[in-house]
């Protein structure tokens, strides 16, 4: 990062990341989406959590989380190519803030694999 370049918010401070599997109209605003969250995937919209919802056309994301005393909804359209969402039957997927940055970055987190976290107790 430049020393110029200040950060305003930091997406990750949030707990867990669920991606939506299905496609979703993107003319749902902060209500639906939070609606979607609580009725089909039976999850709490007001946890340090995010959202992450797809087009079916695979071109525009957007983003929902609750920060504080309001939600914030984050939205991206690309203007060339397609975001590579895995589709599944599962409502929701769970995934890491590393894989979230990938989507965003148009990488398939079905082509990508890393090393596993290591934890250790001592030398």
């Amino acid at each position: 990062m430049d020393p110029g370049d200040q950060v305003v918010l930091n997406l990750f401070d949030q707990t867990q990341v669920y991606l939506a599997r299905d496609p979703v109209d993107m003319r749902k605003q902060i209500d639906g989406l939070a609606l979607i969250v609580q009725e089909i995937f039976e999850l709490d919209p007001f946890q340090p959590d995010l959202f992450a919802f797809c087009n079916r056309q695979c071109d525009k994301l957007k983003v929902l989380y609750w920060h504080n005393n309001g939600f914030c909804l984050l939205y991206k359209r690309l203007e060339k190519g397609r975001f590579q969402w895995p589709r599944d039957s599962a409502a929701t997927q769970l995934c890491s803030e590393r894989e979230l940055k990938w989507l965003l970055e148009g990488l398939s987190l079905e082509s990508l694999s890393t090393n596993p976290r290591l934890k250790y107790q001592s030398v």
